[in-house]
Order: structure tokens, then sequence, then C-alpha cells
């Protein structure tokens, strides 16, 4: 056993969900080109569509736990904005703007978008998205591979550097399950290597055979059709937020993402659900759910939750401000930047914009 172990050890109790932050914002690994490229590189998963399984968590509450289901609900109802995906922007006496809540999976309901978006969008001159890099891989890699640091251990450090026996034996059988020997990867950070575990099979399928999630099919439909395309940050900005996280903090969320097996498509399936209807304001309170089935500690992620969520609201927030004061945008970012306190429904409205919801 390595000597690295004890720190991450003596994490374990803070990070037990650190899986569920990482399904949460799987788009932030899918982002990286350089996973996009490796999911390539499993042809067999390629070649052959995989069906999507997965229970709906909730459902099964219902009829197992109809008292904790309550609960959730009371947590959901309490959560600012936490209803809906389409939000009609006003102000400064230009066009209006709207602000689309996305899924980043490539599922064809979620492609669908909600009743209203698709109007909003053909009006819209500008579409406003996390990265408008996600376009364009190969100038996207070329910006990654200039920060090696963020995604690769340095000098002969690997994955295998920090891993027991049993957790290097869980890895290696989960990257096998997607087609990925360890060798291919181990040099890359846990959180790298996170997205291929986390991904559920029929995600990796798509996303492995060209298929586009929602915000780089809208960003490529904006270019397609001549409208002006804004990013509202690099993928460096978005990989440095990952990677300014302990690396033991990673590799403990990577070990419990493992441990859960089968139940990460539950977790995708009832989150996909919770999507299509509008209720945003459920999904963090459904994975702290399944979180506790990992872990009864309080796990206090605010540091996590500040640096992943909250400081990346405010920098969409500022960098979002100046295009949406000049009216007819589209705005498309994941949507669980919306809710809550310090979401961007609420900073927008900071800002002097009437923000309000699409039936």
């Amino acid at each position: 056993m390595s000597t690295m172990l004890s720190p991450v050890r003596t994490l374990a109790a803070k990070t037990a969900d650190g899986l569920i932050w990482l399904i949460a914002l799987i788009h932030v690994l899918m982002a990286a080109s350089l996973v996009v490229a490796l999911l390539t590189l499993s042809e067999a998963h390629a070649a052959q569509e995989v069906e999507c399984g997965g229970s709906n968590i909730l459902a099964g509450l219902e009829q197992s736990d109809p008292d904790r289901l309550a609960t959730l609900r009371e947590e959901a109802a309490a959560v600012p904005n936490g209803k809906g995906l389409l939000w009609k922007i006003e102000g400064s006496g230009s066009a209006p703007s709207f602000l689309l809540g996305t899924m980043h999976v490539t599922d064809p309901r979620v492609l669908a978008m909600p009743a209203g978006a698709a109007d909003a969008f053909a009006a819209a001159a500008t579409v406003i998205v996390e990265s408008d890099e996600i376009i364009d891989e190969r100038k996207a890699s070329a910006a990654i591979m200039m920060r090696p640091d963020l995604t690769m251990f340095a000098g002969n450090r690997t994955i295998n550097d920090f891993l027991e026996p049993q957790d290097r034996e869980r890895l290696e059988a989960g990257l096998k399950a997607r087609g990925i020997p360890l060798p291919l990867v181990s040099k890359m950070k846990p959180w790298m290597i996170a997205s291929f575990v986390a991904l559920p099979a029929c995600e990796f399928s798509r996303k492995a055979a060209g298929a586009s999630f929602l915000d780089k099919k809208l960003a490529e439909d904006a270019v397609g059709q001549g409208k002006s395309l804004k990013g509202l940050e690099t993928l460096v900005e978005q990989l440095s937020a990952m990677d300014s996280l302990p690396v033991e903090w990673h590799l403990q969320a990577l070990i419990d993402t493992l441990a859960l097996g089968r139940t990460i498509d539950d977790v995708l399936t009832t989150m996909t659900d919770l999507y299509l209807t509008g209720e945003i304001g459920m999904i963090m309170p459904m994975m702290r759910a399944v979180s506790a089935e990992v872990s009864a500690d309080d796990l206090g992620y605010a540091d996590f939750e500040q640096r992943i969520i909250i400081d990346r609201n405010r920098t969409m927030a500022a960098r979002a401000e100046p295009m949406l004061k000049e009216g007819s945008a589209f705005m498309a970012v994941g949507a669980l930047h919306l809710p809550g306190k310090e979401g961007l429904v609420e900073l927008l409205r900071q800002q002097g914009f009437t923000v309000t919801p699409v039936d």
C-alpha cells in the first residue's frame, strides 16, 4: 500500500458523496475534448447501441419510504427558482432574451428541449453557451494540451501511486467495462478518469458514436444558422476549477463512484426524469439521499459547491450581462446553475433584469 493513502482515508468522511457531484457535473468532465477523443478508442461501444437502464429512485421511495420522499419534496420546494427550465429575461428596453437550463447528455428527449425553447432559439440573434470551444474539438484539444498540469500527473507519478490493491482492481474493472485499459489513462488525474466510470453505458455509447449533447448541438446549430455564438468560460477555466480541489478528494470520489456500481444508472435516470419535468430543485436533495446510502456522515461539501457552482455562477452572470443587455440572446447553461439563492436566475435579477419562468 502506498504511503500516500493516509490523507485519502482521512478525507473519506468528507468525500463520500463526491461521486454525486461528479455525476451532476458530468458535463464539465465531458467538455474536455481529450475525454471525447478517448471515448472514440472504444470501437465496440461506438459500433453497437447500448440500451439505457436504471430505475427512478424517487418512484421506488414512493413505495418503500413515502415519509422520506415527503422530506425530499419539502427540501426541493424550499429551493428558490427550483422549478422550470426556460426563463424569459427582460430589461434595458431591448428585445427579451431567454435562459435555458440544459442537461449535458445525448438523450433524444433532452435534445428535444421544453416547449417554447425552439422558438426562442430561432428568434435569437446571439446564442450563449458555457464554452463556445465545444464545437471545435481540435482547437479545444490544443488549448488543453498547453496545460497538461490540469489533467495529467507530472513526472513518473500515475493513479496507481494513490490506490490500494482492491481499489485498483475496481478501477481496472470499471474501465474495462467501458473498453478502456487502465494503463491508457493511468497518467490522468482521478477526476478525468471518473468521467469514464460515472457515465452510464448507453450515454457512453452515444457519445463514442459521435452524438452531440444538448449544449454542443445548440452551438453547432447557432453556427450553422449564422447566429453569433458566445462562450462564458474557456475549457481551461472549467478544468482549472476541477483541478483546484485536492487530488485526494477526487480520488476518494472516484473510488466511491466505483462502489456505487449500477446505482449510477438509477441516478442518471432519475436526474433525467426530474429534468424533463422541470423539477430542478429536487435533483440535489435526491442525490444527497443516494449519497447517504454510501456514508451517513455529514459530508460538508462547501468547498466543492463554492468552487464549481457558486464561483462559476458569478463568473457566468458577470460575463453574460452585457450580452443580455443587447437583447435577443438565447443563453443555455447546465440546469444546476439556475436555482438557489446564488443561482443564475437570482444573480441576473440582482443585475436589474426581470427573469420569469416560461410555462
